[in-house]
């Protein structure tokens, strides 16, 4: 169906003709069987206003009915336009002053953090490219981890919350924000300023998601309706080829097809619950601003390896956390930020956008490894595996081989990502195996990276 830039295009087309009521309703207006609006009011208003600018350069793009399918060089220039500006105004500064925010860094440092951030290949193919606003939800996520780690916390809290009311999938960092606040809470005392902080947090949540939901708590319909779009577990475990535990598990266990739709849910649920609970504990207990981006790193992780209904693209809501200890464990994240990007192949090559994905690898790759000299920090402690080296080496001394270690499945792991590649444009797949290339892309991806920057994350 013309696939996310006609979804982009037609949500604007829908917000624009029909009455707010009618936005996330089944009419003969509004098929939601074509590209049926299914994200949180935030990007509807958001929708509505770049149809208003659309309306005035050309009606035509937003036209009710006639405009189905509509593609043409100026609107795709209208489309990326909208998404620079968006970059401009939430993503860009909230990048900029984070890295600004770093302490016990030079100058010089913080632009380089800052470049290579910009830089990441995943979300500028994705929004630019495939045409969607990632960097819209992900910037408001960026400017809510800035405000919990520089004690403005009501800030913060607003922020997160305008987040996930423009894509729902920011709950992958939601506990993270949760275990962090309450970790300060109970620091303060909760028979103290913790309570009234306590209470001042709550009130903010409340408040920014009534004002973001008004228009939809006017009939209870409404709500639900609103509710069903957002959370659609009728579309089954996982959807396409993504770089999941489900995913690759199904190549030898069909899992769909032989347990029920609702023992899914919850055999995904519990994994996912189980390999995030330590890190959110220990964030409680001990807040701070480090442990926090490490716990993002691990619970947006686990969402993504174990939760229910994953797409390709979710992997970067995994990548924007990792981009946040790019200075702190340079070589893992850079790798990780690779492989993150190489996980969305199909989806790119489907787009026709391989030669975009070579560019901005390539630039994105010369960027770090010029900027903190990656192939020279692979020490134990500079991969942050001190701790658990130390722990094994109580049982087996001769444990001293990690760095190499990983610095060889690093090196293994580029060469598969360039070879699949290439044959992936090549190469024609056998009948037999029609995914054969999107499978073996899978498994790449989830044997040979997460696990280690999950390792970093969780010895943190």
């Amino acid at each position: 169906m013309f696939g996310d830039y006609e979804a982009q295009r037609h949500w604007q087309e829908i917000t624009f003709n029909l009455p707010i009521k009618q936005w996330y309703f089944n009419s003969s207006d509004n098929n939601l069987l074509y590209w049926g609006l299914d994200y949180p009011p935030l990007t509807a208003y958001h929708s509505l206003l770049c149809a208003y600018v659309a309306k005035i350069i050309n009606p035509d793009w937003i036209a009710l009915h006639t405009s189905r399918g509509y593609e043409s060089q100026a609107h795709k220039l209208f489309m990326r336009a909208t998404v620079l500006i968006a970059d401009l105004l939430i993503y860009i500064p909230a990048v900029v002053l984070y890295c600004c925010c770093l302490k016990e860094m030079s100058t010089k440092k913080k632009v380089a953090n800052a470049l290579c951030i910009l830089l990441y290949p995943g979300l500028i193919l994705i929004d630019y490219g495939h045409f969607q606003y990632n960097s819209v939800s992900l910037g408001f996520a960026l400017w809510g981890v800035l405000g919990v780690s520089c004690h403005w916390d009501l800030l913060g809290s607003l922020a997160f919350c305008l987040a996930i009311n423009y894509k729902q999938m920011e709950l992958y960092h939601s506990l993270p924000f949760f275990c962090f606040l309450l970790g300060k809470c109970l620091k303060k005392g909760l028979r103290g300023k913790g309570f009234v902080l306590l209470i001042k947090l709550a009130c903010t949540v409340v408040a920014s998601f009534l004002l973001c939901w008004l228009p939809f708590f006017t009939e209870k319909d409404q709500t639900l309706q609103v509710l069903r779009r957002l959370f659609p577990v009728d579309r089954g475990l996982f959807e396409d080829k993504v770089a999941n535990v489900w995913c690759s598990l199904s190549v030898f266990l069909k899992i769909k097809d032989i347990l029920p739709r609702h023992i899914q849910i919850i055999i995904s649920f519990c994994f996912t619950f189980l390999s995030l609970l330590p890190a959110c504990i220990k964030l409680i207990l001990q807040p701070s601003p480090k442990g926090f981006r490490f716990t993002l790193v691990t619970c947006a992780l686990s969402f993504f390896l174990f939760s229910f209904q994953v797409h390709e693209k979710s992997i970067l809501l995994v990548s924007l956390p990792v981009c946040l200890v790019l200075s702190e464990i340079p070589f893992m994240s850079t790798w990780f930020l690779l492989v993150s990007t190489f996980s969305m192949l199909p989806l790119l090559l489907k787009d026709d956008l391989l030669m975009p994905t070579v560019v901005t690898v390539m630039a994105f790759f010369i960027a770090c490894a010029t900027s903190f000299s990656i192939f020279e920090k692979t020490s134990e402690e500079e991969l942050q595996l001190k701790s658990f080296s130390i722990s094994v080496r109580k049982y087996l001394p001769c444990f001293t081989f990690l760095p190499r270690v990983i610095q060889h499945l690093c090196l293994m792991s580029i060469i598969t990502m360039v070879l699949l590649t290439l044959m992936a444009v090549t190469l024609d797949p056998p009948q037999k195996f029609p995914d054969l290339f999107s499978v073996l892309n899978t498994h790449n991806i989830r044997e040979k990276h997460p696990v280690k920057i999950y390792s970093s994350a969780m010895a943190r």
